[in-house]
Formats: structure tokens, sequence, C-alpha cells
């Protein structure tokens, strides 16, 4: 595989010999497709050249809607950034068939937290989509970060059926508010939660939510878009609003003998279509 002219151009656009790249390049080429991911991620802070060689440059779907389409456009937004201001740090990386997603600790354009989805198609990257929420300074009320937890997977073999699981509990609640089914999905009270906003157990979710309606804040899932997982872990992807703005919801699930015992997530608003840099939507 030859680096196209195209991604050749961005890696020397970002200050990289032709050099550095083909060896950079070779490197990358030997990785897994999480390691690879993770590479590209960390190239953002290292200006690293060869992991942007995973990117197929003639096809790059790009769902971030501040940033144009395709190759070209993820070079310009990383030419907007302040020189040295980007930091990255991805804690957890995930694989699904030809998928790759991964929760990540940013410094990009401020501090945030950030779950990326890649999509492969003949070993190259060919569509992305994520999602971003400013990173809070404090912990949330029973002391968790939107990071902290478990990072690896464990029971592959359970995969489908904790994608099941999880899909049916995102559909019951968060969709359709069949709250009846609520205690089903969970062992008792024993639920760690990372959102910035909400304790742990059901106790704290309720809590929340009572908090959030006495404000008059509303937040409703419409869609579910996907469903990916590795063992363990689950990742959904909706659509739906917030304090009646389109919002996206990425929440990550980690399940534990057929219930779900861990939760971390972002929520990001959708902008209006006018701002949009590409129109490839966000799902």
């Amino acid at each position: 595989m030859h680096l196209h002219h195209t991604a050749l151009s961005l890696a020397l656009f970002i200050g990289l010999g032709t050099s550095q790249v083909s060896c950079a390049q070779k490197k990358i080429e030997t990785m897994n497709k999480k390691d690879q991911v993770v590479a590209l991620l960390r190239s953002i802070e290292t200006g690293e050249a060869g992991p942007v060689s995973v990117i197929n440059p003639n096809q790059y779907i790009q769902h971030n809607l501040g940033a144009a389409d395709g190759l070209a456009g993820f070079g310009a937004l990383l030419q907007q950034l302040p020189k040295g201001s980007a930091k990255v740090n991805t804690v957890r990386a995930f694989g699904d068939g030809e998928y790759v997603f991964t929760h990540t600790d940013y410094n990009f354009f401020g501090p945030k937290i950030g779950f990326d989805v890649f999509r492969f198609e003949n070993g190259q990257i060919v569509e992305h989509w994520d999602n971003l929420q400013e990173k809070p300074t404090t912990a949330n009320p029973s002391g968790h970060t939107m990071l902290d937890g478990p990072t690896q997977a464990a029971d592959a073999d359970k995969t489908e059926t904790n994608k099941a699981l999880v899909k049916s509990f995102v559909d019951d609640i968060l969709v359709n508010g069949r709250m009846e089914k609520l205690t089903g999905y969970f062992n008792g009270d024993s639920y760690s939660q990372h959102n910035p906003q909400i304790g742990d157990g059901l106790s704290g979710l309720g809590a929340a939510l009572e908090a959030m309606a006495k404000k008059g804040i509303t937040m409703k899932y419409d869609k579910i878009h996907k469903v990916l997982g590795e063992g363990n872990f689950v990742l959904v992807v909706s659509e739906g609003t917030f304090g009646g703005k389109p919002t996206s919801f990425y929440d990550l699930f980690r399940v534990e003998s057929g219930r779900i015992a861990e939760h971390w997530d972002t929520i990001e608003t959708i902008p209006a279509k006018a701002e949009w840099k590409n129109n490839n939507g966000k799902f």
C-alpha cells in the first residue's frame, strides 16, 4: 500500500519529511485496528505522520459537523489548533467488526471528553463519528470522573447478548419511558455512574431526574442509531433532545452477570444546519 499524495500532503502540511512518513507508515500497517485508531488519535497531539496513512484519502466521510469532509477537512481542523495545545489520552478502545470505538480525554479547543467511532473498509478508515462534551472540573456526586473505572473488555463470548440487553434498555427506558421495566436491568442499587451530574445507583438516577424536572429540563431520546460492543462494554449512539435542543447522546455501558453495572456518557448539542462544515449529518 502506498501513501496517497493527499495523505502525504497532509503529513507534510503538519511539518514532517517524506522519510519520516514512510517509516511511520510501515509501523502503522503492522498494528491491529484498535491500535491504529489509538495511534491516529495520539497523532493529533504529537504530529506524527504515519497514523494518518490508515485513513483512506479518497473516501473519508466526516460526521463531526465542525470539520469539512474528507482528509483535507481533517487537516484543516488540525491547522486551526493553537500550536502545542492538543492533548490526547485514549482511555478505552474497543472493536466490533469493522468498527472501532474509543473513549478519550482531550484538550481539543479546550478540555473535553469524547467518544469516537471509526469504520474500516478494506483495511482503511473510511468514516468517522464523534461526540464531545466539555470536561467538568469536579467529580460527580459519587466522586467519579467521566473516565475512571474499568478499561478492559471481558466476556468476549457474550458480546451479542450484551448488545441486545443494552439496546433493549435504551429502547425501553430512554426512548419509550417504560419505567416499570427499569429495575429488571440492574442488580438492585448497584450501579456506578460517571455522568457529571448524577450519583451512583438507581437512587442517584432518580434524584437527578427529579432535580431536572423541577428545573423544567427535559431529556428525550427519539432514535437509536448504532449499538456497538466488545464483550461486556456496549456503546449506544442515539438522537433526541435535551432542554429542547437537538442532541446527540453517546452512552457506554458495562454489563456484569446479565445486568447493567456501569455507565459513561457524553451529550452534545447538534448545531443548526447552517453551521455545519459538511452535509453528512451527525449520525
